[in-house]
Parts: structure tokens; sequence; C-alpha cells
């Protein structure tokens, strides 16, 4: 009762086919690659778009220093 032997998988691999039809497996398979791919891209750019933005932020505070002084602690009620 442990795991299956290749028989066994051979077996419900054939019933599989006889079911579906190859031409339905070989469309799943394709989508399920389009699917992945398309999800490998958008972490690739979510990581490419992080990290410009990092830059991005560094480049505008790094050309200009804002020198202050506070005077009083000022308190708001709405």
């Amino acid at each position: 009762m442990g795991s299956f032997s290749i028989w066994h998988w051979l077996i419900v691999l054939v019933i599989v086919m006889l079911v579906f039809g190859t031409k339905k497996l070989r469309n799943i398979g394709a989508d399920l690659g389009g699917a992945v791919r398309g999800f490998k891209d958008g972490i690739r750019e979510g990581g490419d778009k992080a990290a410009e933005g990092a830059q991005g932020a560094g480049a505008q505070l790094s050309g200009k220093t804002v020198e202050g002084e506070v005077k009083a602690k000022s308190e708001t009620r709405a």
C-alpha cells in the first residue's frame, strides 16, 4: 500500500490520454508553459522597476541639500 510502481503510473497516463486526448493535453501544456513564462517575466520586470525606483530616488535626493531650524513645535487640532 506504499508508493505506486512504474506500471501503475503508466496505466494512469494511458487512461488520462484516452479521456482527454493528446491535443487537449498539448494545449494544456502550452497554456501552463505560457503562464509560467509570463510569471517569470513579471517577476523580472518587478525587480527591475524596484531597482530603477531606488536609483531614481537617490538621484533626486542627492542634488540638493535643505537646511533649516525648528523654532517651536506646533500642535494642530482637527
